[in-house]
């Protein structure tokens, strides 16, 4: 794709703008991009930064992060126990130490990820078709074992027995696929 402006080099940056349902996208070369930069607030604005878009999701601006520590301060004393990153170092930084560290920082990014997937943050994982039935099936099986398990809680024991003849219906069907294979 050609840059609209000099219709010379490539594009290399795609804006797309929306007002009022109405789409519009811009296509420029980075040059033509920084000599439009009062435009597209590349000189005045550092929201194209991961930092500070990171900042926005947890809506804090970067620099209400650093200049009201106490306010922050909580963020600080919260680090991972097995590469020692601090909240606030992941948000200067926009990355984890490590694997641990998601489940160290969950109570800070559970409302984060919330707003990023409109409410559904938990992620069950994918499985490709072709995996075939059984996989599938497994998965079903495991997520009636923990309805079970709350409708028990909640002595629920009607409902209860439903899903227990459910989950016997669908371990039938697996143990029929297993033994088929």
């Amino acid at each position: 794709m050609i840059c609209q402006e000099c219709q010379k080099r490539p594009a290399t940056m795609h804006f797309t703008k929306i007002v009022n349902g109405e789409k519009t996208e811009i296509h420029l070369c980075e040059e033509c991009a920084q000599e439009n930069g009062d435009i597209f607030m590349f000189n005045h604005s550092p929201a194209l930064t991961f930092n500070n878009i990171l900042a926005n999701l947890f809506n804090m601006s970067p620099s209400i992060q650093h200049a009201d520590a106490d306010v922050f301060q909580a963020h600080d004393l919260l680090q991972c126990t097995k590469c020692g990153l601090t909240f606030q170092q992941f948000l200067n930084i926009g990355k984890f130490g490590c694997s641990h560290c998601y489940e160290t920082f969950k109570d800070q990014l559970t409302p984060l990820l919330k707003r990023l997937h409109g409410g559904n943050w938990n992620h069950g994982g994918k499985i490709p078709k072709r995996a075939g039935g059984t996989v599938h099936l497994r998965k079903r099986i495991e997520a009636l074992k923990e309805r079970l398990q709350k409708l028990v809680e909640r002595e629920e024991f009607e409902e209860a027995a439903k899903v227990r003849d459910e989950i016997k219906y669908y371990e039938k069907q697996l143990f029929n696929r297993e033994d088929g294979e």
